[in-house]
């Protein structure tokens, strides 16, 4: 069904509509909610916490033949990354090169 919103309208119809949102917010009182706040923070884990004790469980693989280390960044790369070789024999990325 079309609205026309140019059209002036009652009070009466502003008035419902507060009412039912202010009923509405009375509802969802603060009461309601738990905020148990140590619990909440249990689940999270931030950044920089001591982990020492944790166990990794990461397989490091070693350095393969077709790979290099970057004298820029320090990370190993595929050979198919290798921009060119500094004069010392020092192989760079395209990444560092670009």
């Amino acid at each position: 069904m079309a609205q026309d919103y140019d059209s002036p309208r009652t009070k009466d119809d502003d008035e419902d509509s507060i009412q039912a949102l202010g009923g509405g917010s009375r509802q969802n009182s603060s009461s309601d909610i738990d905020d148990d706040e140590n619990a909440i923070a249990e689940d999270y884990e931030l950044p920089g916490a001591d982990l020492s004790n944790e166990d990794l469980s990461v397989t490091v693989i070693p350095m393969q033949g077709d790979e290099f280390v970057c004298s820029e960044c320090f990370l190993v790369k595929h050979r198919s990354q290798l921009a060119y070789t500094t004069e010392d024999g020092q192989p760079v990325c395209e990444e560092c090169a670009a």
